[in-house]
């Protein structure tokens, strides 16, 4: 399985975004280089692709079964991938709260904590749908992380398409979101025009 080392600050300043949207507290202390060169209409459709991946943690292939996937749903094609990449479980686990970072949420359902409806799903990029049920495992409560993580919950804001329930380490997946509650820095309509060429 390829995975991502990339360093997140150090991707981010070349991406030029902010580490918050990555789930990260601190900044890059380092000036990004000046450009004064003007980019191009590829390439700025090729940094927003970059930068939704990077976002989601998802690679080339993967992201492109996301887009054909689009492509054959009704509506926007670019709205349906920001949903698409939404409704991914380990972003979802990040959105409720119970992980800090995307990476960190991977991990957690990866490790086999995490469970929909009551079963254990250990692949992240599995999708959830309306009226799913996410939760942390029973078995995983007593593990030292996921201990006051109830308290720590209740505190946080959680996006309007999800409900979450704090006192049982669980959320559930109201309706899918619209495009206004993608937080994203992201401008899809560039994404589809580099694909479509």
């Amino acid at each position: 399985m390829a995975i991502d080392r990339t360093p997140v600050l150090k991707r981010c300043r070349s991406l030029g975004l902010a580490p918050a949207f990555m789930g990260i507290a601190k900044e890059s202390k380092r000036q990004a280089k000046r450009q004064n060169k003007k980019k191009s209409e590829y390439g700025i459709q090729l940094t927003e692709k970059q930068k939704a991946k990077f976002i989601y943690g998802v690679l080339e292939k993967q992201f492109r079964g996301y887009y054909d996937k689009a492509k054959k749903m009704e509506g926007i094609t670019g709205t349906n991938l920001l949903i698409l990449l939404e409704r991914r479980l380990d972003n979802v686990v990040f959105r409720l709260g119970m992980a800090s970072t995307r990476r960190q949420a991977r991990q957690i359902v990866r490790h086999g904590h995490i469970t929909v409806n009551g079963k254990r799903v250990d692949i992240p990029s599995a999708f959830v749908f309306a009226g799913d049920v996410v939760a942390v495992a029973e078995a995983s409560r007593t593990k030292e992380y996921f201990k006051g993580m109830d308290e720590a919950l209740a505190t946080k804001a959680t996006p309007a398409w999800l409900v979450l329930d704090a006192a049982n380490l669980s959320g559930k997946v109201d309706r899918y979101p619209t495009r206004e509650e993608i937080d994203v820095p992201i401008v899809e309509q560039a994404i589809v025009e580099l694909y479509s060429k």
